[in-house]
């Protein structure tokens, strides 16, 4: 058995007609995220036979984000499993962590990996994939909080609750491949034009079409276009903290202790408030999965919030705090403050009184495009009441400064696609999951979780 260190000399005994060998250890490396190649930006088709869209890559993705649940070491061995499936049985791919998640698994993966600073990510990551519960998800959101362009989230249920979570780990090689394979069995044409769609309507998918050349490297891997992976375009609130000279103060945001501490504000401004559709400049807006809440904190009396709806005054809310959610934060914090359950593929805001002083303060639905300020009264008596968005930035506010809010843009893009919101990818049924006459598989997750997870309706009493 040869050592390394003091007796390498050994080898320099062996008869020179020997086969020569190294003894190089296991590249357990962790690399630089900046040297990755750029960013693919897949897009999102719609189909006559489904409220959901379908994910098409271009070509194959390469740089994929893989964040498991925090100090939960069995999601982490989980997480370093998946990771040494996708680098045997996909090549040519980089998987990438965050800084903290490198640092304790990098060395059970006989393999380099990349990290860097979350500002870099959104550049850069063509797929995340997150092991853990709904606050796994929030987490993979709010790194790309400042972009209007997110990637696609593939998400494995396992954590506390796991309601978004669409996956069971044990699916993840089924998970994996229809996400990596989508878009690779799709005829030429339909890649060149998106009006050749209508063409093909009704076409069987089986082996007709012909493999995309990039693909041709995992070739048999393919499910056709029939199979390919289902959409959701989650909305997002475009949230902007100001003070009383109408300045923007997003910068003030501190990231909470769930989100990445690195995660700051980049520096360099843009020249316009916002970007369009498809966009990867940075945004002064931060964007929330699930809601904005300002609340009271630990202040023993009520906040007294002036609210306005598209520059009309709606009124003075007394209460714990408010908050605004979208129909993925209605399952949230405002369904626990009596708000409504919405589905999430309904365009809407939900405003939602928390703890309200009147009975007659009813949570109330808006259009997604409804313009809400919310403006701390002079009441408050100069107290600073909190502000949090998604549990990962918040800020103190005091009298005059305001909370602008209003919701994301989702829509189609000139070449056809879809753009915006959060693109999550929804478990599709297998062909062994049994009877599913009356049930669609669009709702199939999200009727699921309100019967399952959230017991909607549960009865009580009895023999129950």
């Amino acid at each position: 058995m040869f050592r390394l260190g003091g007796h390498r000399h050994l080898l320099s005994r062996a008869p020179s007609s020997a086969r020569s060998f190294s003894l190089t250890p296991c590249r357990r490396e962790i690399l630089d995220v900046s040297v990755l190649p750029e960013r693919i930006l897949p897009k999102y088709k719609q189909s006559s036979a489904s409220s959901l869209l379908s994910l098409q890559w271009p070509e194959p993705p390469r740089n994929i984000l893989i964040i498991p649940k925090l100090h939960a070491p069995k999601v982490t061995l989980s997480a370093a499993s998946f990771a040494s499936h996708i680098h045997t049985e996909y090549p040519n791919l980089n998987l990438v962590f965050e800084p903290r998640v490198a640092s304790t698994i990098h060395e059970s993966l006989p393999f380099p990996i990349y990290t860097s600073e979350p500002s870099q990510f959104p550049g850069k990551i063509d797929l995340v994939a997150t092991l853990g519960g709904d606050g796994t998800i929030l987490r993979a959101a709010s790194l790309f909080s400042l972009h209007a362009s997110v990637p696609p989230i593939l998400s494995f249920s396992m954590g506390t609750l796991g309601f978004l979570g669409e996956w069971k780990f044990e699916e993840y090689k089924r998970a994996w491949r229809e996400v990596y394979m989508s878009g690779s069995h799709v005829a030429v044409t339909d890649l060149q034009d998106p009006h050749t769609q209508a063409a093909t309507q009704g076409r069987q998918d089986g082996d007709q079409g012909q493999l995309h050349s990039n693909w041709e490297g995992v070739r048999g891997k393919s499910m056709g276009l029939a199979r390919s992976s289902k959409i959701l375009l989650r909305h997002r609130l475009k949230v902007g903290v100001y003070d009383a000279a109408g300045v923007n103060m997003n910068e003030q945001l501190m990231p909470t202790s769930t989100a990445e501490p690195q995660q700051a504000f980049p520096r360099t401004r843009p020249t316009s408030e916002s970007v369009g559709l498809g966009d990867r400049a940075v945004s002064r807006h931060f964007h929330a999965v699930n809601e904005l809440v300002i609340h009271r904190g630990p202040n023993p009396h009520l906040a007294i919030i002036d609210v306005y709806v598209n520059n009309h005054f709606l009124t003075e809310a007394v209460a714990d705090g408010i908050l605004i959610s979208t129909p993925t934060g209605s399952t949230a914090y405002s369904l626990s403050a009596g708000g409504s359950i919405m589905h999430p593929l309904v365009k809407t805001l939900l405003i939602t009184p928390i703890c309200a002083r009147s009975l007659s303060f009813r949570p109330l639905g808006l259009p997604l495009n409804t313009k809400v300020v919310l403006k701390l009264s002079e009441k408050n008596r100069g107290r600073e009441l909190e502000v949090s968005i998604d549990g990962k930035r918040r800020a103190g506010v005091t009298i005059g400064m305001e909370i602008r809010v209003e919701g994301e843009t989702v829509g189609r893009t000139p070449d056809g696609s879809w753009a915006g919101g959060v693109p999550c990818v929804i478990r599709s049924p297998s062909r062994g999951d049994g009877d599913r006459d009356g049930i669609a598989e669009d709702d199939d997750g999200w009727v699921g979780g309100l019967i399952g997870l959230l017991k909607f309706n549960y009865p009580f009493g009895e023999g129950q």
